[in-house]
């Protein structure tokens, strides 16, 4: 007999696994999450956090999204990678990275009402874990996953106490396993991973120096080290990553995975720093050290019958893009709302089947594109000279040819210019962060064509209401106020909305009367003038994709479920069938 009875059991609670519990509490579901450590992250791996992440904390409550801001350096501090022989040393070059470019600023405002940061997982995750106890998510430290055996009506799970040592089993409805790249719930419900772990290794070093007479005249997250002589291996050269502006930093340092694991003591993390840093008195403060392993790895298929995997257990790949927790969270606000719908009755189990028709194909986008990443230094490494193996002075004049006067000096710094300058497809992708649109059960397209990518969809967010895509936002007026709210702000949190315009009141009497056939909530809005709100500028009207007597069918993710371009003969029987195809009923 199970000694402990919830409807989810979350096993991790890194960004996945903790932003999966403050979702399901938020949404009234009964869940409990477990880490088999004593505490959360104590290591700022996962930093960047894109402007999609951001929603989802939004959609937990503005204080949540408050809160994340107020930790985290803001995007102008993010600013402009820079590439260089140290930080004290010569500056190779730089760009305009993570929206700070005039035109990527532009496209980041137009393309939400929330701002990419830089907010270290030891930030993140206290806050996820947070919300998530303080609304109702049972949490516990130091609890270890063994194994679990499912049957019809639910999971049973073995856990170990690490304290005690003693076993004990928790029986659940759902088990979610956000247990990161070495899951084990991935093993144990059979899942195949495609690609490969370990193609490289690199080691982290966490220390504390005023760095500021480097820095603080040209803020950056990511300092790149092109130094003869330094380890190449990793990632791709060395790292100088702020953590915090501008004391607490952490070197990415490559070693050969297929020798032993390096074991850095004070003394060789001083050496490192001050290589990278370019100071040979430099004395630093070292707070940690760890090795990882740059992994080219993901799932195909994201569960099993009652069993869940979600964040790295899925999806296993370097930093490059920063795509890691931001991929983590919005696969919990994937998965969340449908639990949600499926443990009070108001869907059927089919609709959980799209969590992997939808998420799995993600998975499988941001590990190729985050492993090409690395592979795109290429130009940099050539145009410098700095592939010719370990004869560190050919390959110093190498890169000192670039100051020389002439046509091949002039060849070289167009190299270097170009070189650095492609590496927007991982510094600003920010098509690669937006432009998900799902095709599953869980979208009902009507056989309307998908729109073409006009721009590159890798660099470019491209909106549309095609459904599957989501929802564009774009600023509306309250009627009576005045104050500017996001489209995205009138859906979410759990519920499906539709919008319409003037003349389609008649889909407001239908979304009531579905919603109660299928014990759903629907949130209606009509937009136009003398409305609660107001399209002053027209945005809605472009954005929306639809004539004034259509609708938008938005889930609670910000997905667009179904849309109709004009009035239909009968609302309530045609957003009957559509409700009822997605949530298998």
């Amino acid at each position: 007999m199970a000694e402990i009875n919830t409807d989810v059991l979350i096993i991790g609670t890194g960004p996945a696994g903790s932003s999966m519990a403050a979702l399901l509490s938020s949404y009234g579901v009964e869940n409990m999450v477990v880490n088999r450590y004593r505490w959360l992250a104590n290591t700022p791996r996962a930093h960047i956090t894109n402007q999609r992440a951001m929603e989802v904390l939004r959609d937990l409550g503005k204080e949540v999204e408050d809160e994340a801001y107020m930790q985290a350096t803001e995007q102008d501090l993010m600013g402009e990678n820079v590439f260089c022989e140290s930080l004290a040393g010569e500056e190779i070059g730089r760009m305009k990275s993570w929206g700070k470019h005039p035109l990527s600023r532009a496209e980041h405002q137009l393309s939400s009402p929330c701002f990419m940061n830089d907010l270290p997982q030891t930030f993140m995750e206290p806050l996820l874990y947070k919300t998530a106890c303080s609304r109702g998510t049972q949490g516990r430290m130091s609890t270890e996953y063994l194994n679990h055996t499912q049957d019809r009506d639910g999971v049973t799970t073995v856990l170990r106490d690490r304290l005690s040592k003693r076993e004990f089993e928790v029986r659940s409805k759902y088990l979610i396993g956000a247990d990161g790249g070495n899951s084990l719930v991935a093993e144990h419900i059979g899942t195949e991973i495609k690609g490969k772990m370990g193609v490289g290794g690199s080691m982290n070093i966490l220390f504390r120096a005023d760095l500021s007479k480097y820095v603080a005249h040209r803020p950056s997250v990511l300092y790149w080290i092109m130094q003869p002589g330094a380890d190449v291996g990793g990632i791709g050269m060395g790292l100088v990553r702020m953590i915090r502006p501008w004391y607490e930093w952490l070197i990415v340092w490559g070693y050969d995975i297929n020798e032993h694991e390096p074991e850095v003591d004070e003394a060789f993390a001083t050496d490192v720093a001050r290589q990278l840093v370019g100071d040979p008195d430099l004395e630093i403060e070292l707070l940690s050290a760890s090795t990882w392993t740059v992994n080219n790895a993901y799932a195909e298929h994201m569960q099993k019958d009652r069993v869940f995997i979600m964040g790295d257990a899925a999806h296993r790949h370097p930093p490059s893009n920063g795509l890691g927790s931001n991929t983590s969270i919005q696969d919990a606000f994937n998965l969340a709302w449908k639990l949600a719908l499926v443990i009070k009755g108001s869907a059927g189990g089919s609709l959980l089947e799209s969590y992997s028709e939808e998420r799995a194909p993600i998975a499988k986008q941001i590990v190729t594109r985050a492993n090409q990443s690395i592979a795109e230094f290429g130009p940099i490494f050539e145009a410098l000279g700095m592939t010719g193996g370990t004869d560190f002075k050919k390959i110093q004049a190498s890169m000192n040819a670039r100051t020389s006067p002439g046509p091949e000096g002039e060849r070289q710094r167009n190299a270097i210019r170009e070189a650095i300058a492609f590496k927007k497809y991982e510094f600003d992708a920010h098509g690669v962060e937006m432009n998900q649109r799902y095709k599953s059960g869980a979208v009902a397209t009507d056989g309307q064509m998908e729109p073409a990518f006009e721009l590159d969809e890798e660099l470019h967010f491209q909106p549309t209401t095609w459904p599957g895509a989501r929802l564009p936002h774009v600023w509306l007026f309250h009627h009576d106020t005045g104050e500017s709210i996001s489209s995205l702000d009138l859906c979410g949190k759990g519920e499906f909305s539709l919008f319409t315009g003037i003349g389609g009141d008649a889909w407001t009497s239908a979304s009531e009367k579905v919603g109660n056939k299928l014990g759903i909530f629907i949130n209606t809005y009509i937009i136009g003038p003398r409305q609660t709100y107001v399209d002053h500028v027209g945005d809605w009207a472009r954005a929306s994709e639809i004539k004034d007597t259509g609708c938008l069918l938005i889930r609670p993710d910000h997905h667009v479920a179904w849309r109709t371009e004009e009035m239909v003969e009968n609302p309530e029987a045609e957003l009957l069938r559509v409700l009822s195809m997605i949530l298998g009923k």
